[in-house]
């Protein structure tokens, strides 16, 4: 999956540390992470078959996800209980939602597509938070942010925290939306 405020090409001389390494794990996950957004943007119906027909190939294919993209240590229970899964699974399957959450990224991937680019048009200028979690895939440095929205108002990185964040975390998630509306309001 590209990511949605992606390197600003003036900036790759001059790379941080943090940027570096943002890009090494774009990388990282491109080459071995990103096989579920193959098939979900191109055959999403393949894959969806099986996520509303088999609760076990539901459960692999969404916890699967879990496992990698949490700020876990390799153990996902840490943050994630069986309880808290299995909940988040039935949200999938008793509606029968697998196939048409799967269609999300072949129904999007066109507009992802034109933001990496930047032929999406206007940027986005609505007073805007960033929290930037360390185990998130894509983790835009500020200056790269900048470029799609340019009216940051608060922007942190906390030291906890994956894809899942809210869920990982959700007290430390809910404290970073308070702090960025206690600036907006």
């Amino acid at each position: 999956m590209p990511p949605l405020a992606p390197p600003d090409p003036a900036t790759l001389d001059d790379l941080t540390g943090a940027e570096r390494a943002a890009l090494a794990t774009l990388r990282e996950a491109d080459e071995w992470g990103s096989g579920y957004s193959a098939q979900q943007s191109t055959r999403p119906q393949t894959v969806g078959y099986g996520l509303v027909d088999s609760p076990a190939a539901l459960c692999a294919w969404i916890v699967e996800k879990f496992w990698s993209w949490t700020d876990s240590g390799g153990d996902l229970h840490r943050v994630i209980t069986r309880d808290e899964l299995l909940d988040n699974l039935m949200l999938y399957w008793l509606p029968g939602t697998g196939a048409s959450c799967a269609r999300l990224y072949w129904e999007s991937l066109r507009q992802v597509n034109e933001w990496i680019s930047g032929s999406a048009g206007a940027p986005v200028t609505v007073p805007t938070g960033c929290s930037v979690f360390p185990k998130e895939l894509q983790r835009p440095s500020r200056r790269w942010a900048e470029r799609r929205f340019p009216n940051i108002r608060y922007w942190n990185e906390p030291g906890k925290g994956g894809h899942f964040a809210a869920f990982e975390q959700p007290a430390l998630f809910v404290d970073e939306v308070r702090s960025f509306f206690r600036l907006v309001r």
